[in-house]
């Protein structure tokens, strides 16, 4: 009997030191929240950021610098004085070397940093580069014709005259053709629909709200090369932690690398060429690098807060529609795809 106790005591108390097995409480070092695809990623807003802080500096700057603030300033033209002599910096004028050959041109340098970064980065398979024809490759095309499609119609052609001409009249904008040849019926200005065919009819295009172009192509083309650059470059890179977002067909949110090529999927396909610049990288980089310059002085020297901010506007409303909308629009991410996906 009192071995009985004894033993039964013994077990009672080996049990009370049995360790728990209830659930522990979920940890709190679980994985970080993902990224809506409805916004921009962190370092994505970062990069948005410097655009209007660049505006921002330069409006100011053109408000307090005593050289810009007493120059004379043509409010049909939104540029300050194109007098050489009275200019308040070579930046100012026109014709300066960088708004002619780069600005004017300005799609035109863009589509050669893109391509170039396209043929020659190893990131988009095929081996190192070369004209092979790969998924991704095709796809970045397909951005490239929205992003173009975006810049022709706001700027060259919509159904008529572009959305900045469109939108000029709308608002109350028109060609004041010189008056002499109004009277004697050589021109028309119920006619004159464009910027261009104003001038060429003599004219300025005055009143009413002017997009700026140059904001519009330099935001435009700077925020389409640095996505087709960073996703590529930055994918491959173990710097870069940073994730997209996607919606799948079913509702689910899932990682973009869900969706990653199978011919890039494979061991031994990453190597440091594909996170390493290269020429096309470093090509693509510069051409950002003019962009960034040459807003910073149309911020300084032309157009008004307004128009800036408009040019802004319409420029990243593009941009959403190309690399964001694909985040949680399936049908439209199997056209587009995602840049480094």
């Amino acid at each position: 009997m009192v071995a009985t106790r004894r033993g039964a005591s013994l077990g009672a108390k080996s049990s009370d030191m049995t360790p728990s097995t209830s659930p522990a409480p979920p940890s709190s070092s679980s994985s970080p929240p993902r990224n809506s695809p409805f916004l921009p990623t962190p370092t994505e807003r970062l990069v948005l950021a410097a655009l209007p802080l660049i505006l921002l500096f330069g409006t100011v700057f053109s408000a307090i610098s005593p050289q810009t603030r007493g120059a004379a300033y043509d409010a049909v033209s939104q540029s300050h004085s194109q007098d050489p002599g009275a200019a308040p910096s070579y930046f100012a004028r026109k014709s300066n070397i960088f708004n002619v050959v780069f600005v004017k041109r300005g799609w035109g340098w863009t589509t050669f940093a893109f391509y170039f970064f396209l043929l020659t980065h190893p990131s988009f398979g095929g081996g190192g580069g070369g004209l092979d024809v790969t998924p991704r490759r095709l796809r970045a095309v397909l951005r490239w014709v929205a992003v173009t499609g975006w810049w022709f119609f706001v700027t060259q052609w919509c159904f008529g005259a572009p959305l900045i001409d469109r939108g000029f009249r709308w608002t109350g904008g028109k060609c004041d053709v010189v008056q002499q040849e109004v009277d004697m019926g050589d021109a028309d200005i119920g006619h004159v629909f464009t910027a261009v065919a104003c001038k060429a009819a003599g004219g300025r295009w005055s009143g009413g709200h002017d997009i700026s172009g140059h904001v519009f192509l330099l935001v435009l083309s700077t925020t389409f090369l640095l996505q087709e650059l960073g996703w590529s470059v930055g994918r491959w890179s173990s710097r870069s932690n940073e994730e997209r977002c996607v919606v799948m067909p079913d509702g689910a949110l899932k990682s973009a690398s869900v969706e990653t090529d199978s011919d890039l999927a494979g061991s031994g396909r990453r190597s440091e060429g594909q996170y390493a610049l290269g020429i096309g990288g470093k090509t693509t980089l510069g051409v950002v690098g003019l962009n960034l310059w040459m807003l910073l002085m149309t911020a300084i020297y032309f157009h008004t807060w307004f128009e800036k901010l408009t040019g802004l506007l319409t420029a990243l409303a593009g941009i959403y529609g190309v690399y964001n909308l694909p985040r949680f629009l399936p049908i439209a991410r199997s056209v587009l795809g995602l840049p480094g996906v």
